[in-house]
């Protein structure tokens, strides 16, 4: 079993940042990638981002909603996997949670979520 911690959550005014971190109890080598979602109620939950570690190397990915303004990457030696949230607004407003593949259990892992409010 791996256990993925999300921190970083909290309430900021519209066009402030945010750090969300999520850590693994175990190295992310592990996982070949790993996600950040964001769910509010009544919602379907929303990928909005993604970084996977592939043959060519580590890549990145984000929903058009996020673009420019999110930026997710990884710190191999914190078994971390961070979302960089600037500029943000009120449409951001969501529980945000993390998850990976773990290629060497074959299962996917989610953490327990943070909430983010973003004030207007």
């Amino acid at each position: 079993q791996v256990q993925l911690v999300e921190i970083g959550g909290g309430l900021v005014q519209a066009g402030g940042s945010l750090r969300l971190s999520c850590t693994a109890s175990r190295t992310i080598f592990r996982f070949n990638t790993m996600d950040w979602y964001r769910q509010t109620p009544g919602k379907q939950r929303e990928l909005v981002a993604t970084i996977t570690a592939g043959t060519d190397g580590v890549t990145t990915d984000y929903a058009d909603s996020v673009k420019g303004r999110f930026t997710i990457y990884r710190d191999i030696a914190k078994n971390t996997v961070y979302l960089q949230m600037n500029s943000l607004e009120p449409e951001d407003t969501a529980v945000y949670s993390c998850n990976g593949y773990d290629i060497y259990d074959r299962q996917l892992y989610w953490g327990q979520g943070t909430q983010v409010t973003v004030s207007a």
